[in-house]
C-alpha cells in the first residue's frame, strides 16, 4: 500500500488499489496505526506530534470517564481500539470504515465483541495533533455524523480548547468553543461533566 505523506499534513487517502474493506484490513501487517474511511486508507502523518501532551490529556479524560461509569452500563475504551462503522451489512467484506478514536464510550454492549466495537459508539473524543487535524475535522466528522455517533468531542491540546458536536435530527450541531475555566457536560452520558481547568493544567 502506498499513501502520500507530507510533513504536518495527514496522508491522502489511497485510491491506487480501489476500495478497501475490513476484511482487507485484517490481512495487513500493521506496524503503525492504519484506519479505513469509506474504503480509503489513512495513515498518520510523518511529522512528529505532541505525543506526551496528547497521552496526558487522553489519560485524564479516560480516567474521569472510567471512574464515572463504574457500575453503569456504558464502557470507555481508548486507542488502539477498532470501531467498525457498517452501512448495511456487518460482514467483514462489506464494512468500509474502521477507525481508532482516541477515546470512545459504548453504552449498547451488544455492539462489543472481541475485535472491538461494531456500530456507532455513543461518545467519541478525538485529541488533535498537527498531523491529524484534517482527518479528524473532515473525514471523521462525516462518518461519525452519518453513522449516528451521538456526541463528538474535538480537543486541541496545544490551544487548550474543546468543541462538542451534538447529533440533532441526523446532523451535528456545534457548541461554542470551550476553554480552561469551563465545565462541560455530556448530553449522551447523563451526569458526566469535565472541568477543563483540570484537563489542561500541568501539560508543560
Amino acid at each position: 500500500m502506498k499513501t502520500e505523506e507530507t510533513e504536518n499534513k495527514v496522508s491522502e487517502p489511497s485510491t491506487e488499489y480501489g476500495k478497501y474493506s475490513y476484511a482487507d484490513y485484517l490481512t495487513w501487517q500493521k506496524d503503525e496505526m492504519v484506519e479505513i474511511i469509506k474504503g480509503k486508507v489513512f495513515k498518520p502523518a510523518a511529522a512528529a506530534a505532541p505525543r506526551r501532551i496528547h497521552q496526558k490529556v487522553s489519560l485524564k479524560i479516560s480516567s474521569a470517564l472510567y471512574q464515572f461509569l463504574q457500575g453503569k452500563p456504558c464502557e470507555v475504551y481508548t486507542a488502539p481500539f477498532d470501531v467498525r462503522l457498517p452501512v448495511k451489512s456487518i460482514r467483514n467484506e462489506d464494512i468500509f470504515t474502521v477507525v481508532q478514536p482516541d477515546i470512545c464510550v459504548v453504552c449498547d454492549r451488544s455492539k462489543l465483541d472481541d475485535a472491538g466495537c461494531i456500530g456507532a459508539p455513543d461518545l467519541i473524543i478525538e485529541i488533535l495533533s498537527p498531523g491529524s487535524n484534517r482527518k479528524e475535522l473532515k473525514y471523521k466528522y462525516e462518518v461519525y455524523e452519518e453513522s449516528g455517533v451521538k456526541e463528538y468531542w474535538v480537543i486541541q491540546p496545544t490551544e487548550q480548547t474543546l468543541l462538542i458536536y451534538t447529533l440533532t435530527t441526523g446532523k451535528y450541531v456545534p457548541s461554542r468553543l470551550f476553554s480552561p475555566g469551563d465545565i462541560v457536560s455530556s448530553s449522551c452520558i447523563e451526569g458526566f461533566s469535565l472541568d477543563l481547568e483540570e484537563v489542561f493544567q500541568d501539560l508543560d
